[in-house]
């Protein structure tokens, strides 16, 4: 049966290699199960819901990608775009979760359509690098101003806006302890470094009765809360455009990136350089969106970690239902998940935002008007506190510098219609 539906033999793996890469992806992204409930319980969310949802959502992700596209990628709710949910859209700009969790849907159901009519090829090849690196880099400085935040190592300071905490307290230290060591262990190339961090910090913190055990397994927390709480309504209002939009368009990103690179990895792409079966992907994760939000959860999407499976060997949908079937059984863990600090998943925060920041490095930074756009979508998205400024800003910088510089072979029409709508944006909705 299993040669039947992942044709082991024709893609050269066995099923004791595909359980391996299994359980090698599922440590590398465990994390998610911890920090995500953190980050969206902080607008008013069940966090008990969320914890499920989160599970579930990946889950539902990654066994719709091994069983139907079958590909070796797990999928979960996102970082970076849980972000954007708990701290621009309801934090910043005072929009209910469940109106969030609405556009949240919509970007899926877009995706959707997206896929299936095909252009979303003409929409990722028309976009420049300069600005996919910018918005990659800029995320990943989102995330670590909050984990800073989080930590209490950056507070606000009535005359210079930001500045140093008090870094002396035990949790700054615990948060220090974390970071450092699982950059360590992710040099060492030791798996699972990101859930050791967070599980020894956890640890040493209940040592010092920081944080109160309480227990290890119970029967999973209910769903009610979150389940089926969205408000579409709510989040057609014109207002809400550029938000739905920054949800899509991250996402739509994120997913092909991670899609190609974990092909890459594996080998997987045909002759011609493509990825075979890409619609399916593409429609994995935007049905994987659409189900979380319904669920409870932030914006579901395809994990770049899935190339430590692959690494270990996975190269079919076998090694996703492996993740998947964990991602359920962790159901049973949310006493453990409800005990773990901030700070504990802070470091977390701050090591993914290390990663994503290294896009800058391909920008060509001898080109200013490549660089410039890159460095103000990359700047802007934690000094607005909003990832969808810095995309909107970005663009509007690109377009405009392109233009005066001459270069008008560089700008296509996607680039310059985007850029248009969102100085009618700013113009008309802000303003209102």
């Amino acid at each position: 049966m299993l040669e039947r539906l992942f044709q082991l033999q024709a893609h050269g793996t066995t099923v004791r290699k595909e359980l391996v890469a299994g359980i090698t992806t599922f440590l590398t992204m465990a994390y998610i199960i911890v920090v995500n409930p953190s980050i969206l319980s902080s607008t008013g969310m069940d966090f008990g819901a969320v914890f499920v949802a989160t599970c579930l959502a990946a889950t539902i992700g990654t066994l719709i990608m091994g069983l139907w596209a079958n590909y070796p990628i797990a999928l979960a709710p996102g970082m970076g775009l849980n972000a954007f949910f708990s701290f621009t859209v309801v934090g910043s700009m005072g929009y209910s979760w469940q109106v969030a969790l609405g556009a949240v849907f919509l970007s899926g159901l877009i995706f959707f359509l997206l896929s299936i009519f095909k252009v979303r090829e003409w929409i990722i090849n028309s976009i420049p690098m300069s600005l996919r690196f910018g918005i990659s880099a800029g995320i990943g400085f989102f995330l670590a101003l909050i984990a800073l935040k989080n930590a209490g190592i950056v507070v606000d300071h009535p005359a210079t806006l930001v500045g140093l905490g008090e870094i002396k307290t035990a949790e700054a230290l615990l948060f220090f302890g974390g970071f450092v060591l699982i950059c360590a262990l992710s040099f060492r190339r030791i798996t699972g470094a990101v859930m050791i961090g967070i599980i020894a910090v956890t640890v040493i913190a209940m040592m010092f009765g920081m944080v109160e055990y309480q227990g290890f397994v119970s029967a999973p927390p209910s769903i009610a809360p979150t389940f089926m709480q969205l408000d579409i309504a709510g989040a057609l209002n014109v207002g809400m455009i550029s938000i739905v939009f920054a949800f899509l368009f991250v996402d739509l990103f994120d997913t092909s990136g991670t899609l190609i690179g974990a092909a890459q990895r594996g080998g997987l792409l045909d002759k011609q350089g493509k990825l075979p079966r890409l619609g399916r992907a593409l429609m994995s994760d935007s049905v994987a969106t659409m189900s979380g939000a319904t669920l409870g959860t932030s914006t579901t999407t395809s994990y770049i970690e899935s190339t430590a499976g692959i690494s270990a060997g996975g190269r079919t949908g076998l090694t996703a239902v492996v993740v998947a079937v964990l991602f359920l059984a962790c159901l049973l863990l949310s006493p453990i998940a409800s005990i773990i600090p901030a700070y504990a998943t802070a470091p977390a925060l701050l090591y993914v935002a290390v990663l994503m920041t290294s896009g800058l490095k391909l920008v060509d930074w001898d080109d200013i008007t490549d660089a410039a756009p890159a460095v103000v979508t990359a700047l802007m998205m934690p000094l607005t506190f909003s990832i969808a400024n810095g995309i909107a800003l970005g663009f509007i910088t690109y377009a405009i510098i392109k233009a005066l510089s001459g270069r008008w072979s560089d700008l296509n029409a996607s680039v310059v219609t985007i850029a248009v709508v969102f100085v009618l944006k700013f113009i008309f909705l802000d303003a209102a």
